[in-house]
């Protein structure tokens, strides 16, 4: 029970020129203020994201970083642009379909393009390519501009473009629109048991 609610309590108590109602009710009272506060506390907990939750039971160190969503633009340039930081630190979570070894991931910066080709030779497959917009929630429970390379529907093996293994952080989606998550990108690679690979084009051969 906060102290301006104890104070309203004891004045209600004064006004109502029952004091002996403070020592009947206060037990009342308390349990109330304190029920509030647990459920408050419980909700604020809730709030989190599944992927939060998982960061936390692993206990890897990740700092949340709010934005305004624009539904007109879901692009991870206007997340970066939004949030004023570097676009070679925010990263985005694409899942393609190989013709051998089926659905993986690729987590690459959000200005680049993911090249077919070498996503498809780091993965073990001849071919690859983008799955359908339509296809993602099912596959992996995320939507469109909050999908998040940790805690899909299925582990799929995992990629990250090279580059990132040299930053100190990075940002992927915490799970939903208007939510990154920064982190490191090595602990973040181990824990979904990835690899850091050239995915990009225009990179090394």
């Amino acid at each position: 029970m906060g102290f301006h609610d104890f104070l309203s309590f004891v004045l209600w108590c004064k006004m109502c020129k029952a004091k002996n109602l403070f020592f009947k009710y206060f037990p009342y009272f308390f349990s109330i203020t304190r029920s509030k506060a647990v459920k408050e506390g419980k909700m604020a907990k809730d709030n989190k994201t599944n992927v939060c939750r998982l960061l936390d039971k692993a206990k890897i160190p990740y700092v949340e970083q709010e934005y305004p969503v624009d539904e007109e633009d879901l692009s991870g340039a206007h997340v970066a642009s939004v949030l004023g930081f570097p676009p070679e630190i925010i990263y985005k979570t694409l899942v393609l379909k190989g013709d051998k070894t089926g659905y993986f991931v690729a987590v690459i910066p959000v200005l680049e393009e993911v090249d077919l080709k070498k996503a498809a030779k780091v993965s073990g497959n001849k071919k690859a390519e983008m799955i359908p917009m339509k296809d993602l929630q099912p596959l992996t429970g995320y939507i469109r501009g909050g999908c998040s390379p940790i805690g899909m529907k299925k582990h799929f093996p995992t990629y990250f473009q090279k580059q990132g293994e040299e930053l100190e952080r990075i940002y992927v989606s915490a799970g939903k629109r208007g939510l990154q998550i920064g982190l490191s990108p090595k602990a973040l690679c181990a824990f979904v048991s990835g690899s850091f690979e050239d995915l990009i084009r225009g990179g090394e051969e």
